[in-house]
């Protein structure tokens, strides 16, 4: 009993560590001028920015809150127990659900099934009007926003198990787990379902294909392989969400590489490249974009993997993983700002204030604008032209 306890604290202080690492760099600011947020420069617009819509959608923004977009509809969920959906187009509220307890992951949504996670490790179902299906336990507290489709809700939780539900009755699956590391990053990751398949990346460099109705393991790749001698320099998760191409398979980690395997030819690595990132990357199906640990944009060719052009102008800006839109990239920032850089060749191109607050979540692109979770706890729609 007491080893089991022991091991239980052990990991209860290795992820309060964990969270503590993206502050890292703000505790040393003061004394450093490399760890300095970059201020705003004026630069020459080439994109005008304007907000179509923002709702209030609760209080709080954190890790693992992704707004999730199906058709026409999105939806958001906050820290504090508030479920919304949202018309994609005008921003109106369709419906509000106060779950009555604190959120520590949202959503996952298919159109009829939307789910949620609590900080007590339930899972929450609900159908597509907001009444309740089911609520059940997770292994532990989930993090990472659920994935809902092909008639399962999959989780992943701190003790780096994947879950399945049945989406109809809440009925466990599968399990899966695999070994974990001794601390892991607190930063957004997230989980699809494609073609019937569960694409996870992992805290431990590695992703994963598994079948979503049986949970068997399809392919398993390495983006990263930890180095270091403490626990802390070995750190090498999978961070954001999956990248995925035609036949490849991209993404992307903190302290090791974004890598694009070639699912066609076993999954065999096409080009691998030395980028330590804790927000992720996105694509326009030519690209591939992403800011380093240190806020620096980059662009590599999808095919080969060549860097096509870098952006310094918002180092240390604490930059939210990025979003697509029309001809730019978008990012936002600790100070609430969304910034617009030339796809082509990183240009700062445009700049929209959303409200007070950091950007944590990733933005979303959409036909209509890039959705935005602001830190006050409001959605909001940007486009730019």
């Amino acid at each position: 009993m007491a080893r089991s306890l022991n091991r239980r604290l052990f990991r209860i202080a290795a992820v309060a560590l964990s969270v503590s690492l993206l502050g890292a760099c703000s505790m040393f600011s003061a004394k450093d001028p490399r760890f300095e947020p970059a201020p705003l420069v004026d630069f020459e617009a080439g994109a005008a920015a304007q907000i179509r819509w923002s709702t209030s959608i609760g209080k709080g923004a954190g890790f693992g809150f992704i707004p999730a977009v199906s058709g026409d509809r999105v939806y958001a969920a906050t820290p504090s127990g508030q479920l919304s959906q949202i018309d994609l187009q005008s921003g109106r509220v369709l419906w509000t659900k106060n779950v009555a307890k604190r959120l520590s992951a949202g959503v996952g949504a298919d159109g009829t099934t939307v789910a949620v996670a609590s900080q007590d490790g339930s899972v929450l179902a609900f159908d597509n009007t907001g009444n309740e299906l089911w609520q059940v336990k997770a292994s532990s507290e989930v993090n990472v926003p659920p994935a809902v489709g092909h008639g399962v809700v999959v989780v992943r939780s701190s003790d780096y198990r994947i879950q399945a539900f049945d989406v109809r009755s809440g009925e466990l699956l599968w399990s899966l787990q695999r070994p974990g590391p001794a601390l892991a990053l607190k930063t957004n990751v997230k989980m699809e379902i494609v073609d019937g398949l569960v694409v996870a990346g992992m805290p431990n460099g590695r992703m994963m294909l598994i079948d979503a109705a049986s949970g068997a393991v399809q392919w398993e790749g390495v983006v990263s392989q930890s180095r270091g001698a403490t626990d802390l320099e070995r750190i090498n998760d999978v961070v954001g969400g999956p990248v995925i191409v035609g036949p490849l398979l991209c993404g992307s980690s903190y302290q090791g590489r974004v890598v694009c395997f070639d699912l066609s030819d076993g999954g065999v690595p096409v080009w691998q490249n030395d980028f330590s990132t804790t927000t992720g990357i996105t694509t326009d199906g030519r690209l591939v974009f992403g800011s380093n640990q240190r806020d620096v944009v980059t662009a590599f060719a999808l095919e080969e993997g060549t860097v096509v052009w870098s952006q310094d102008a918002l180092r240390n800006r604490k930059l939210s993983g990025p979003a697509v839109i029309h001809n730019q990239v978008a990012v936002g920032d600790y100070q609430g700002y969304v910034h617009f850089l030339s796809r082509s060749d990183g240009r700062l191109l445009g700049r929209v204030g959303v409200g007070s607050g950091a950007i944590v979540s990733p933005l979303v692109s959409t036909p209509f604008g890039v959705l935005v979770q602001s830190g006050n706890g409001n959605l909001v729609l940007v486009d730019v032209n």
